[in-house]
């Protein structure tokens, strides 16, 4: 019997009878982390990890039933041994380890292996087979290190700010916003977040997670409050009435296809930031060179070139798969 296998709803493990981050309503889902293309509505019951419990019934609903463990706690189903490992993406995120019958597979959901000070860092852990994303899996992709963005970023909101503009940076409302949340310089002004950015602090913030506190905006305020200000909006705000009592401003997003040239102006945004919670190229070859996996399946991203890659120069097994991941934070 196979540990794991795609099935028309998802990832599927057998002996356990789990499904890992289906994209149909199941019975046993195992999440591994609350972004919407992994986290879907619909199933009978959840298992995820604990700092994912508060967001995960904001977005499918209070009432979902969900269970949650600490990273590296054990559950046996089935005689397949089950534990979640640090993914390093976002808060809450997960690596979903399997083990059955001396062989062991390793789910990575998305992940990134740069420290951003905020999520659990990322962990490898061995195993036989890897799943893994590759929405980066070409060499074009090379990520500064943050803090070289942040410093970019702190800058140009400085510069904003002295020519009397607010700043509104785009960003996803989970992960994304509280990553930068957290490394805005306050000394340059006052920080303030779109609603739904907000409703997602306050999740985080009763699951543990040490969010700067940041006031959200209301329909109280007036034009007048913001001098020089840093507003965070999820993109689904960008280009709507929401935006004109911010006026005048200059508009930023961050995101990993910032890297691309011509994306920041399809985007229509005065500055792109390359910052991204998935791994780029370098990172993906390292986190799967630390599996020791024999085998691995890509899936989500640029899966035939970096599945050659893998074949040609590391003489690894590589298998594209088709899923359905990648429409992340869906707003």
């Amino acid at each position: 019997m196979n540990l794991l296998e795609l099935t028309d709803s998802g990832l599927f493990c057998p002996p356990a009878g789990i499904f890992i981050d289906p994209w149909r309503p199941v019975e046993r889902a195992v999440i591994t982390h609350a972004h919407s293309d992994h986290a879907r509505w619909g199933m009978k019951h959840y298992l995820a990890h604990r700092d994912s419990a508060e967001v995960m019934k904001l977005r499918l609903g209070a009432e979902i039933s969900l269970h949650t463990v600490d990273y590296n706690e054990k559950l046996e189903v089935s005689g397949v041994e089950i534990s979640l490992h640090p993914a390093g993406h976002i808060p809450g995120s997960a690596q979903v380890r399997l083990e059955y019958q001396g062989k062991v597979a390793v789910v990575s959901g998305d992940y990134k292996v740069e420290n951003d000070g905020l999520s659990t860092p990322f962990e490898p852990v061995k195993c036989h087979e890897f799943v893994s994303e590759c929405t980066f899996g070409l060499p074009i992709y090379k990520w500064e290190s943050q803090a070289e963005i942040f410093l970019q970023i702190n800058a140009w909101w400085k510069a904003n700010a002295s020519e009397g503009r607010n700043s509104v940076l785009f960003a996803y409302s989970l992960g994304k916003a509280q990553r930068i949340i957290q490394h805005l310089n306050r000394e340059i002004g006052e920080v303030f977040v779109h609603g739904a950015i907000w409703n997602t602090n306050q999740a985080l913030i009763a699951s543990g997670i040490p969010i700067r506190e940041v006031p959200k905006v209301t329909q109280e305020h007036q034009k007048s409050r913001f001098k020089g200000a840093m507003i965070i909006a999820p993109p689904s705000a960008m280009g709507t009435p929401w935006m004109k009592k911010f006026s005048p401003y200059r508009t930023g997003i961050c995101s990993g296809w910032m890297a691309v040239r011509g994306t920041r102006r399809r985007r229509a945004a005065d500055r792109g930031f390359v910052l991204s919670d998935h791994a780029d190229w370098e990172g993906l070859i390292s986190a799967i060179t630390a599996t020791e996996a024999e085998k691995v399946y890509l899936t989500h991203g640029s899966t035939a070139v970096f599945g050659k890659f893998l074949q040609e120069e590391k003489g690894i097994h590589a298998v594209e798969l088709q899923t359905l991941f990648g429409a992340e934070e869906v707003e």
